[in-house]
């Protein structure tokens, strides 16, 4: 099964680029992982549609409204994922993440498998740094897409 992990989310305003830094350690420190493509999908744009297709899993690493403390990193997966993106939430992309699941239901691209990995932001503010909080969390979260990458190939 080949897994795409997406990491999204706009490195200039400090948490709100988590997903980036996660994705971005998960390919320093894993990038041979087998069946498992790392890739940087900043603020979202329909033209990640095509390389959502291109694999039967996606696992989406993001800041994430958790209604929890600072750093916390919560997993959603396949329809518990479609349930949290189905809430009404602000974001700061170009194009939400549900409107790109939208879309590749709409297509019938839709991964088989699917999560969302969320970490709860402390600021989202200008800045190219994480907090504190949140730059702790980046191994957790990494680790998290990583294991369930693993788990879903039946590789644990």
């Amino acid at each position: 099964m080949r897994t795409l992990i997406l990491g999204i989310g706009n490195t200039l305003l400090t948490d709100e680029g988590v997903g980036v830094h996660v994705v971005q350690h998960l390919a320093a420190n894993h990038g041979g992982e087998p069946d498992v493509t790392f890739m940087d999908g900043g603020t979202l744009s329909f033209t990640l549609a095509g390389d959502i297709a291109e694999h039967e899993a996606l696992i989406v690493v993001d800041a994430a409204r958790l209604g929890e403390a600072p750093g916390t990193v919560r997993c959603f997966e396949d329809a518990e994922m479609d349930r949290y993106l189905g809430r009404a939430q602000m974001s700061v992309h170009e194009v939400g993440l549900s409107d790109l699941m939208d879309m590749a239901r709409l297509s019938d691209t839709l991964p088989r498998r699917r999560a969302l990995v969320g970490i709860q932001p402390a600021v989202i503010d200008l800045g190219d740094c994480l907090s504190p909080p949140v730059e702790s969390a980046k191994a957790v979260a990494a680790g998290l897409a990583l294991d369930l990458a693993r788990r879903w190939r039946g590789t644990e």
